[in-house]
């Protein structure tokens, strides 16, 4: 396992390479396809953002589109591998267990100065809700985005309503992960949460921190520690 306390730097190692790996290709590879998306539009140049220096391209449609591709493919092999990688260890921290609404009003209104927070394991509730409400609007844009390239292809021939549904499901899906994106940035509003950005640049969190917020984890950390002295 990756998870580890570290005590001569007094840091606590959340997360290995591959949790990094699979954060930052998911999430560059996403705003890349929001991008690209908004770029088959004629927003863009409607706006005039192809004037400004460097960006001409934004308002080609080839190049969005192959850009579009290329992000999507990105994302896809960050979702298999992380699907793969995880199921193989049995590492399902992340995903949401019952309670997570009740235990996340908790968090929150604690942060906001009402109450007292529950004892949390290595994610918060309102990250392993944040983790399944992304991960689920991430599945549609895959699935519509897969069918909608099927289009294209000249041995398919879907419907016209059938198309309709799918490109509104797949609008659906850019607004949900936006959405996602902004509440997910949000968080980090309230200083209670800035420990917890190092973790996913270096893999690493202060000792204390995670002694203190996230105990239910750090115990059970420290009894394998004893366990194996």
């Amino acid at each position: 396992m990756a998870e580890k306390i570290l005590k001569k730097e007094q840091k606590i190692k959340r997360h290995g390479f591959s949790v990094i790996f699979v954060h930052w290709a998911v999430a560059i590879s996403t705003f890349v396809l929001i991008f690209s998306g908004f770029g088959q539009m004629p927003l863009y140049k409607r706006y005039m953002l192809d004037q400004l220096p460097g960006l001409s391209w934004v308002s080609d449609f080839s190049v969005t589109l192959s850009i579009h591709y290329w992000a999507a493919a990105v994302l896809m092999l960050a979702i298999v591998y992380h699907l793969v990688f995880h199921g193989m260890r049995r590492d399902f921290d992340i995903l949401p267990r019952r309670g997570d609404v009740r235990e996340s009003v908790q968090i929150i209104m604690a942060v906001l100065g009402w109450g007292k927070e529950p004892a949390n394991d290595k994610y918060l509730a309102e990250q392993r809700l944040a983790y399944a409400f992304i991960g689920f609007s991430l599945l549609i844009l895959v699935v519509t985005g897969i069918i909608k390239v099927l289009e294209n292809l000249p041995q398919t021939n879907f419907s016209e309503g059938f198309i309709f549904w799918i490109t509104q499901l797949h609008n659906l899906g850019t607004f949900l992960v936006i959405v996602g994106i902004i509440a997910h940035l949000a968080a980090f509003i309230f200083k209670e949460n800035w420990p917890l950005l190092p973790g996913i640049f270096t893999g690493k969190i202060n000792r204390e921190y995670a002694r203190r917020r996230h105990s239910i984890w750090y115990d059970r950390m420290a009894e394998k520690v004893h366990g194996e002295d």
